[in-house]
């Protein structure tokens, strides 16, 4: 099984954008940890980060045929992509959507994903095993052949 792990805008500042909110692990350091339980669970793992929207799409359009489910973090574009979104709901494979933070306990506009409704999941507040959860939904969901 292999698996697209895919980082939205601004995670690459992951480790110096406010701490607070965010953690103090980088995106290099959350890559590993997925990549050492990707290795425990005999899965492979695919990483791409973009600050770029149209990016994003291409990268979930050439999934097709390629992986098996995405962990897919969107970052700010949560809460207002509708080209993400539909990117999101055109695939045939399980989709999980996760967040460092809660984003519910958070700003009202972060409240809403207009992600969440075509993703197979939502996992949020839990740093970054928030992308370990997410990875293990994902195998699961693979296993039992939901989308």
């Amino acid at each position: 099984m292999k698996f697209l792990i895919l980082h939205g805008p601004n995670l690459n500042l992951l480790g110096q954008r406010e701490p607070g909110v965010y953690g103090s692990a980088t995106l290099e350091e959350i890559n590993g940890y997925i990549q050492s339980l990707a290795e425990e669970l005999a899965v492979q793992v695919e990483f791409f980060q973009s600050n770029h929207e149209g990016a994003l799409i291409d990268k979930l359009h050439a999934t097709l045929g390629v992986v098996d489910a995405v962990v897919f973090n969107p970052g700010a574009y949560t809460h207002y992509s509708i080209a993400l979104r539909d990117a999101v709901a055109s695939l045939p494979i399980p989709v999980i959507e996760v967040h460092l933070s809660n984003i519910h306990a958070r700003e009202d506009f972060r409240h809403q994903s207009v992600i969440a409704p075509v993703a197979a999941g939502q996992i949020v507040g839990f740093g970054p095993a928030s992308y370990l959860l997410g990875l293990r939904a994902a195998v699961s969901l693979v296993q039992s052949g939901r989308k």
